[in-house]
């Protein structure tokens, strides 16, 4: 019985992962920014903003629950990745330390076809959010959905070991890889040779962030192509595109490096 149920599921999560990473590569649009800090250039506009970037060609939206409840009944769209992690701006000297919000089943039930969960390595509650993170691939492999784990290497406690030049950037690809994410995102290391050690470290699809907004779009586009070239398999970048003055052009230049169309 337990084979037969794993080879269900196992069907199930590969359409849906190729769903959002067609061929293993990505164009995710992050907008779960609203509930960390508000204003948030784009997000006032929010669905004109979501309509722009799936006419683009964006392969997943990752968003908090609410979000995705109205934006998935109101489009009729299968890209929604619900994002469970959750903190905001006045939470102090607490302002890193996500919290889970919701479930892998209750993300489906809303109209998610993934979930996404976050880490901040070297954060007082690294180990509270590292049990969260286990939670939600626990719950995700009994719903046969693709989990991404947002990563970062950010927090005082951080220890970057001497021989470590990705600034522990590839640790925390490996933390997603171990803990059961289906992929990972993390930040820009800097050049191609550090990159390629992240890539190296997992056997699953890597997403570059954009970081913040403020630098030229064609730049953040030559740092997806040097990340591709280094192994990577796309991009979760936000603020870049969805506080653009055009979201769909913005898809349309990522999904031509990212897809070759």
């Amino acid at each position: 019985m337990q084979e037969v149920v794993g080879q269900f599921m196992s069907g199930d999560l590969s359409s849906r992962l190729e769903r959002l990473l067609p061929n293993g590569r990505g164009v995710w649009i992050p907008m779960d920014h609203g509930l960390s800090g508000y204003p948030e250039d784009g997000l006032d506009r929010m669905d004109s903003v979501v309509d722009s970037i799936i006419a683009g060609g964006a392969d997943a939206i990752v968003c908090q629950k609410g979000v995705l409840s109205h934006q998935s009944s109101r489009t009729g769209w299968d890209g929604f990745v619900c994002h469970v992690s959750a903190s905001t701006a006045h939470g102090g000297n607490q302002s890193q330390s996500k919290v889970k919000v919701a479930s892998a089943s209750e993300a489906r039930t809303r109209g998610a076809t993934g979930v996404s969960g976050q880490i901040n390595l070297g954060d007082e509650n690294e180990p509270q959010m590292l049990i969260d993170m286990g939670a939600l691939t626990a719950e995700a492999h009994e719903e046969a959905m693709p989990v991404l784990g947002m990563v970062y290497p950010r927090g005082p406690n951080l220890v970057v070991l001497p021989n470590d030049i990705t600034g522990g950037v590839a640790h925390a690809a490996r933390v997603a890889y171990e803990l059961g994410c289906h992929a990972v995102k993390v930040p820009w290391t800097g050049n191609a040779e550090s990159f390629r050690k992240v890539c190296e470290a997992v056997p699953i699809p890597v997403l570059i962030s954009g970081g913040p907004k403020g630098v030229d779009f064609s730049e953040i586009l030559e740092i997806v192509r040097y990340a591709m070239a280094a192994g990577g398999s796309g991009v979760c970048m936000g603020r870049q595109v969805f506080g653009s003055r055009d979201p769909a052009a913005c898809i349309r230049q990522l999904r031509e490096i990212i897809h070759g169309a």
